[in-house]
């Protein structure tokens, strides 16, 4: 995936968030094809979280965070959807090889629900193309 998006690993552990990233990273911002229904899901997860855990003051101040910097996660926010999406298709755009047609699958262990483990593949064989291409750099 950092061949995709970014290596994770190059992240203070307070930035390995889907959502801070998708809002924050510009590569990751400008990758997104369909980047309001990417928030919309990701929303939608992390009210879930919140449900879940209402006094996780770091699930509040990554919220509070993304209300006050980002204009369309607000708007999202507010309205209060909770529709959590396991699995689907994702469009990703990369300057260097196009568009790039991603599967995900979202798994969570059953002994630890609050972890979630994100599956990408490609989803046809252009993709994987484009996908072996960046890998090779």
């Amino acid at each position: 995936m950092a061949e995709l998006l970014l290596d994770f690993d190059t992240l203070p552990p307070s930035q390995r968030d889907a959502m801070w990233l998708c809002l924050s990273i510009r590569r990751c911002v400008s990758s997104m094809v369909d980047r309001e229904r990417v928030v919309r899901e990701g929303i939608a997860h992390l009210r879930v979280a919140w449900a879940a855990h209402p006094e996780d003051q770091a699930l509040a101040d990554l919220i509070a965070e993304c209300t006050a910097h980002d204009e369309e996660f607000a708007r999202l926010w507010a309205e209060r959807e909770i529709k959590v999406n396991g699995h689907g298709r994702k469009l990703m755009r990369r300057p260097d090889v196009g568009v790039i047609a991603v599967h995900f699958e979202v798994l969570m262990p059953l002994q630890d629900t609050d972890q979630r483990l994100v599956i990408y593949r490609a989803a046809d064989e252009e993709s994987q193309s484009a996908w072996d291409r960046l890998r090779a750099r």
